[in-house]
């Protein structure tokens, strides 16, 4: 009797182990920028490198478009990410990721209008006016709505496809203000000096790897070790090229800390 009890419990719990599902694998996925192929071809190379590194298999997923991923990254279904850092600071928050390296150098941001908008004299002005930009979530456009407490009252984004159609967009009337990164509008602006500035942003930290609970502390610390190692460099390389990068370098907990508050007005990001 006491051995039919025993059988019952396993076939018990091997089916409630074949309806469970079971993740056999780390997940490694980044923010969609370009076709699955092409992303595969780039992450491929990591994936293998992490694989190496964390003593289990890691498999590269790419999300589809940018509404695929953020629905699966806020389940919790990646591993490893790499994206920008209101993303990493979001998941430090609310999934338990931690970073571990990152692209060198900070990000900050302007916000502009043309010269002779005489109505326009600060950033506020520009609430419920067009404004050249990336949609949200892109973190040019989140640091300069996060300075609109009202979210009725905050600018109309005009979507473009590049930062330097931002610029041109507020200097030829298309838009009223426009938004782009601070040293590229420097350097676009430099010989006409046809804009003023209503707003620059604090630097922020790069772009970051950052890894979840189901990666252990001493598998992160492999991880940052492989990355940063000669082996990385090679792995990493059509990565870095991509964002035009010649390293990665160790990311902190400190720098990411709060991040995700960016993303407060963003749907399915309250923190």
């Amino acid at each position: 009797m006491h051995s039919v009890a025993i059988r019952s419990w396993l076939l018990f719990l091997i089916t409630l182990l074949g309806v469970l599902p079971v993740q056999a694998e780390l997940i490694l996925s980044s923010a969609p920028r370009d076709s699955r192929e092409k992303e595969e071809e780039i992450f491929r190379p990591i994936a293998d490198l992490l694989s190496k590194a964390a003593g289990e298999k890691v498999t590269f997923r790419h999300g589809d478009n940018f509404l695929v991923y953020q629905s699966e990254m806020r389940k919790g279904s990646y591993d490893i990410v790499l994206d920008g850092p209101q993303f990493v600071g979001w998941r430090m928050a609310k999934l338990g990721h931690v970073p571990l390296v990152k692209f060198p150098g900070n990000l900050a941001f302007v916000a502009i209008t043309k010269n002779n908008q005489d109505k326009i004299k600060d950033l506020k002005d520009l609430a419920g006016r067009t404004v050249c930009a990336f949609p949200p979530p892109n973190l040019a456009t989140l640091t300069v709505l996060y300075e609109f407490d009202n979210p009725s009252r905050q600018p109309l984004i005009l979507e473009v496809q590049n930062f330097p159609d931002a610029y041109k967009g507020a200097i030829s009337g298309k838009c009223v203000g426009g938004i782009l990164q601070a040293k590229l509008y420097q350097d676009l602006d430099k010989e006409a000096k046809a804009a003023k500035v209503l707003f620059t942003s604090k630097p922020l930290p790069n772009q970051a790897f950052s890894a979840g609970p189901r990666v252990t502390a001493e598998k992160r610390e492999r991880i940052v070790q492989a990355l940063l190692s000669p082996e990385g460099a090679a792995a990493t390389q059509k990565l870095r090229e991509v964002f035009k990068m010649q390293a990665l370098l160790p990311a902190t907990v400190e720098e990411y800390q709060g991040l995700g508050k960016l993303l407060r007005d963003v749907w399915g990001f309250d923190l």
